[in-house]
């Protein structure tokens, strides 16, 4: 492949590009589900192609092709030229990337068993039978179950010198529970809702989420929530659980640090930010116990931002975004950093595939846990009056991720520090700055999980990329519950 990258390197630098990089990736997902004991949907995709990006007379060109011959390489790279030459004649500046040493390098995802080798029989034979728990249940009416496996194969080359063969391999499984009872539908799901869990790991991913042991108590519960109380409306004090809180934190902290959306480069399908470059290093944006970093390394987990470099050769980087509650950092990329007076990049630039123009996208951004020891029935034992919510059901969040409400599958009530009864319908919602520095109790390492988020949409036309976020359970005080709640 690495033929293929210098072909195209060559025609750029000829045709007059400053600067050009290449990226040659091959791509493999395989995605299995079922649906009250049937296969609902099994298939095996790959795909293969190149894209060349390229500085010329100081603006950007882009161009990408699934073809992969000679011919149709130099051409795609001739284009790429062509385009930014024209881009430049309604440039505002010349584009400034921050210097980055050329690394040549190989990059695996570390893991046990490869997804692949694992038979699509012994997939749905463990699908269904998930899906025979979820549905000896009584009043269970839908059980639903998926397994998914990614493979990316690319390879990196630049015109700095830069030379990178990396491998990302990930792994993802969830199943949820409906009942219909009257006129109210009530769902569970496991481990976390929307797909599941997802992380940068091979199969054994699969035996770590205990997903058979657990399906008769999340079916239990799905039907349980029928006879359960509405949630309480009022100001609670109120405790998340870590997935809840990985979506938090995807929302109102991932999104609005985007360096992009600050600076109104992107806007598309999730709109700008309220985080304006002045609130750099002064807007208290959390209590004292909220630190949050960006953290793309190994180290962190094995997280869907986890990665060995990102889409333009830059290493994998941790960047403190909140540190003691002080907003401290934004995801930036070898365009943006100067723009924060950085003399480097966040590292944070990737795309969803070989066809789409790599842009800044959150990595592993996670609330680091508490340094005290505190468990989560520990918390709870410390909480007078207040609402235990768990996984989420929906989300919303204004275009400068400022006001929010999110609602919970399930949620239990906390009197005198015991859970007293289970509620149903559970919600929240707060000004983004309010609700961080309402945090006062973070659960300790023991309890931190790193999530993964599939799903995240950015960009026009749209990119899906994952992202991972660590939490542990946290409680908020004074937080407005019910989504009829005025104060």
């Amino acid at each position: 492949m690495k033929h293929i990258a210098n072909w195209a390197l060559n025609v750029a630098t000829l045709r007059g590009a400053s600067y050009a990089d290449v990226r040659v990736i091959s791509q493999r997902s395989r995605a299995l589900s079922t649906k009250n004991g049937k296969v609902g949907s099994a298939s095996d995709a790959e795909s293969v192609g190149m894209n060349v990006r390229v500085i010329a007379d100081g603006a950007w060109g882009f161009a990408a092709s699934a073809e992969l011959s000679r011919a149709a390489v130099e051409a795609t790279a001739a284009r790429a030229v062509e385009i930014a030459k024209a881009s430049a004649r309604v440039k505002k500046e010349d584009i400034r990337l921050a210097p980055e040493k050329p690394v040549v390098a190989e990059w695996t995802t570390p893991y046990k068993i490869d997804p692949f080798t694992v038979s699509v029989e012994k997939n749905i034979g463990l699908l269904l039978k998930i899906d025979d728990e979820l549905r000896s249940v009584a009043g269970i009416t839908l059980a639903e179950t998926n397994l998914n496996f990614n493979r990316e194969e690319q390879w990196f080359v630049s015109s700095e010198g830069a030379d990178i063969h990396q491998t990302k391999l990930s792994t993802g499984a969830g199943y949820a529970a409906y009942s219909f009872a009257e006129n109210e539908i009530s769902k569970r799901s496991y481990p976390n809702s929307y797909g599941g869990q997802w992380q940068n790991k091979g199969y054994e991913l699969i035996d770590e989420l205990k997903l058979v042991e657990n399906a008769r108590r999340i079916a239990e519960e799905a039907v349980g929530l029928h006879k359960s109380d509405q949630c309480p409306e009022g100001k609670f004090d109120i405790i998340l659980d870590s997935s809840q809180l990985g979506l938090q934190i995807h929302e109102s902290v991932g999104h609005p640090i985007e360096l992009d959306r600050v600076l109104g480069m992107e806007a598309n399908f999730a709109g700008t930010s309220f985080l304006t470059l002045d609130k750099l290093r002064t807007l208290r944006y959390g209590s004292d116990l909220v630190n949050v970093v960006a953290d793309a390394r190994q180290e962190h987990g094995p997280g869907l931002g986890t990665f060995g470099f990102d889409d333009e050769g830059v290493p994998a980087q941790c960047t403190p975004i909140i540190t003691n509650g002080l907003f401290m950092g934004y995801l930036s990329s070898r365009e943006s950093a100067h723009t924060i007076g950085e003399n480097r990049s966040g590292g944070t630039l990737r795309a969803e595939g070989w066809n789409r123009l790599p842009m800044i996208r959150m990595t592993n951004v996670s609330l680091l846990p508490g340094e005290k020891p505190l468990s989560l029935e520990q918390l709870i034992a410390s909480t007078d009056h207040g609402i235990f919510m768990q996984t989420n059901r929906s989300w919303s969040i204004d275009d400068k991720r400022y006001n929010f409400q999110f609602g919970c599958e399930i949620g239990w009530e906390i009197k005198n520090g015991k859970r007293v009864r289970m509620v149903k319908n559970p919600s929240y919602s707060g000004i983004t700055t309010e609700f961080w520095n309402s945090l006062d109790a973070i659960c300790s390492r023991d309890e931190w999980t790193l999530w993964g988020t599939p799903n995240c949409g950015k960009g026009q036309p749209q990119q899906v990329m994952g992202t991972g976020h660590g939490a542990a359970p946290s409680r908020f005080r004074g937080i407005k519950v019910g989504s009829a709640f005025k104060s």
